[in-house]
């Protein structure tokens, strides 16, 4: 998953399928645990579901989800493998959000292989929503979290081989994934949703996008569903891009509609032609819907132990 740009799958690894992006009304998944992310996360959805189906918590299922790539040395833009900013430190930033609107985030953070685990206990643990930089490491090590170094030689060589021109521009669709956004339905109907990235590679030391923003990377009302984004953040925080669908479907738009009118913000604002937003929203009848810009974003569902990628529809084609 690489946060800078995306490529356009073509195969599906795995017993997952790709499908099509579903029509309208053909996605009823009402009164069923279900968890769905951003990009080809196959291990991540199932991993969440099968946490869901122990716990019974959505919330127990996005976290549990977000830890898979987090944890993946070849996950080149979440977590332990993150390609780092220009100086070369892997600065990660993650949020989380439940049914009751309790939410935590980590930015800038240094060291920690599971941020969205360190956010979750900024949620439970402080009276906070964000902890950043030095002083959400110092929290994350007096709750037990272990530092170690993140940057791995693979990603160590990349920067080292960008150095030598130093030259930055995110390039839509020519790596594989992004951000890692997930939401999910507990058994109790209750909406969770989760974020997780170390960001833009070879950013600017400091740099942080929309991934530990609440409203921005994720947003959950549990009288209407959640949404959660990806791409390229500085435009999903102009717009709250997430928030933004939620009170959409608040006003009685499908998923769907929802996800569209949002990239509309987008397009109809600013110069979109040269970079990538994805939006992935889930309401709480089950039903699912996702639009980007570019073609090539695609989404992962798993429900009742089953897996699909199904690819997003687009306002470029």
């Amino acid at each position: 998953m690489k946060r800078r740009t995306f490529l356009q799958t073509s195969g599906i690894i795995g017993s997952a399928t790709i499908l099509p992006s579903p029509a309208s009304g053909q996605n009823q998944l009402a009164n069923e645990p279900i968890i769905i992310a951003t990009w080809k996360n196959e291990k991540g959805t199932k991993s969440g579901w099968d946490k869901m189906m122990q716990t019974g918590r959505a919330l127990d299922g996005v976290e549990a989800g977000a830890w898979i790539p987090e944890a993946d040395p070849n996950e080149t833009s979440v977590g332990y493998g993150g390609l780092p900013d220009r100086d070369g430190h892997v600065t990660l930033d993650a949020c989380i959000m439940d049914h009751l609107g309790n939410a935590g985030a980590v930015t800038f953070l240094e060291g920690i292989m599971h941020p969205i685990s360190v956010a979750r206990a900024v949620m439970e643990k402080t009276p906070h929503v964000m902890l950043s930089g030095a002083g959400a490491l110092k929290f994350a090590l007096e709750q037990g979290f272990k530092k170690q170094n993140l940057l791995t030689p693979a990603s160590k060589k990349a920067w080292e081989e960008w150095k030598k021109e130093s030259k930055y521009k995110p390039i839509v669709n020519i790596e594989n994934h992004d951000t890692i956004g997930l939401l999910g339905i507990g058994k109790a109907g209750e909406i969770a949703g989760a974020c997780s990235t170390s960001g833009l590679a070879y950013k600017m030391h400091g740099r942080v996008g929309d991934s530990p923003i609440i409203g921005g990377a994720v947003f959950c009302d549990d009288e209407v569903g959640g949404a959660c984004a990806t791409g390229l953040g500085e435009f999903v925080m102009k717009t709250l891009g997430s928030f933004l669908i939620v009170e959409f479907m608040r006003q009685g738009m499908s998923p769907q509609k929802a996800c569209e009118e949002a990239i509309m913000r987008i397009v109809k604002r600013y110069k979109y032609q040269e970079f990538q937003v994805g939006y992935l929203a889930l309401n709480k009848k089950g039903e699912y819907g996702a639009y980007s810009i570019q073609k090539g974003f695609n989404f992962t569902i798993t429900k009742n132990g089953i897996t699909q990628v199904i690819e997003s529809a687009s306002y470029m084609s």
